[in-house]
């Protein structure tokens, strides 16, 4: 059995341009269909199992399925408009790239969301699974995290791990099965220390520290270098940050340098003017040909 419920969005919302907006719906437990559809699985059901859903755009809402008899809609609604951030707003994002009068594709469109989990947990882990790695490789980790360690929903597909399935695994079983090689002790620290209250990732949601200070927070945690607190702030809301990586660059020398390197600090220099949004404006800048013809 399954039950449908919709949302309706903000005018300034796209679904197209959020499920799209990074990486993230390819890795599991997220699959999007060809025809757009967004499944993932939640922790919202009966007793807090685990729920499978699928989200459709139409014009003005989202439609959802949830896979289940029964369900918690409040709790399933409310996982949802955090994982498509409908509650945020992006007028300041909007004003601050018309008055500069570049990246303007991205107001156009109604883009700037950029697709989250469900809960920051799920996030951390998966932006440690892409350090220093290839894309192929961050696949591999978050698909076998899954496969091992998460729990079924009634349909039989799996949801993220939570901290305490991974805090009951040691070392070994991070290296061996999870191929996670020189992250295998940081998972174990991070899922044992999170189990025990010394982090608390959801806080970061509503942190009232400064940004550099809950960077600084975020870099505490072994694995979590410049690039992954930089892109993990913008899973929570904070786009100040660039995260420069090998992407970046190359698409930054390409279309705003003729093709050379250049050192980082004339990156820096040119999306300055885009103040608290320049992470989300580098972001929106160099994956705009992601969506020709959208």
């Amino acid at each position: 059995m399954s039950r449908k419920f919709s949302i309706i969005t903000p005018d300034d919302f796209s679904y197209l341009h959020t499920v799209r907006s990074h990486g993230w719906y390819d890795l599991a437990p997220y699959k999007l269909s060809d025809d757009a559809r967004l499944s993932a699985v939640l922790f919202r059901g009966v007793f807090d199992t685990a729920v499978e859903v699928e989200i459709a755009g139409k014009p003005g809402k989202i439609e959802i399925k949830v896979l289940a008899d029964s369900f918690d809609r409040k709790g399933v609604e409310r996982d949802i408009r955090h994982i498509l951030r409908l509650d945020e707003n992006y007028g300041e994002f909007y004003r601050c790239i018309e008055d500069q009068k570049q990246v303007v594709w991205a107001q156009e469109a109604r883009a700037g969301r950029l697709l989250r989990g469900p809960n920051v947990w799920e996030d951390l882990v998966k932006t440690m699974c892409t350090t220093n790695c290839s894309w192929a490789l961050t696949r591999i980790m978050v698909n076998n995290l899954v496969n091992e360690l998460g729990e079924p929903a009634r349909t039989g597909v799996k949801g993220f791990p939570t901290a305490q399935a991974m805090a009951d695994r040691d070392e070994t079983f991070y290296r061996e099965r999870i191929k996670a090689g020189y992250r295998a002790p940081f998972f174990v620290e991070l899922a044992q220390r999170t189990v025990a209250g010394e982090i608390e990732p959801e806080t970061w949601l509503t942190s009232n520290l400064t940004t550099e200070d809950l960077r600084k927070e975020m870099k505490k945690i072994k694995g979590v270098g410049d690039y992954a607190a930089d892109n993990l702030l913008k899973l929570v809301g904070r786009y100040d940050g660039l995260a420069l990586d090998s992407f970046l660059r190359g698409k930054f020398y390409e279309k705003h340098n003729k093709g050379k390197k250049c050192k980082d600090i004339k990156i820096e220099r040119y999306y300055k003017r885009f103040k608290d949004w320049r992470g989300l404006a580098i972001w929106c800048d160099m994956t705009e040909d992601w969506f020709k013809g959208i």
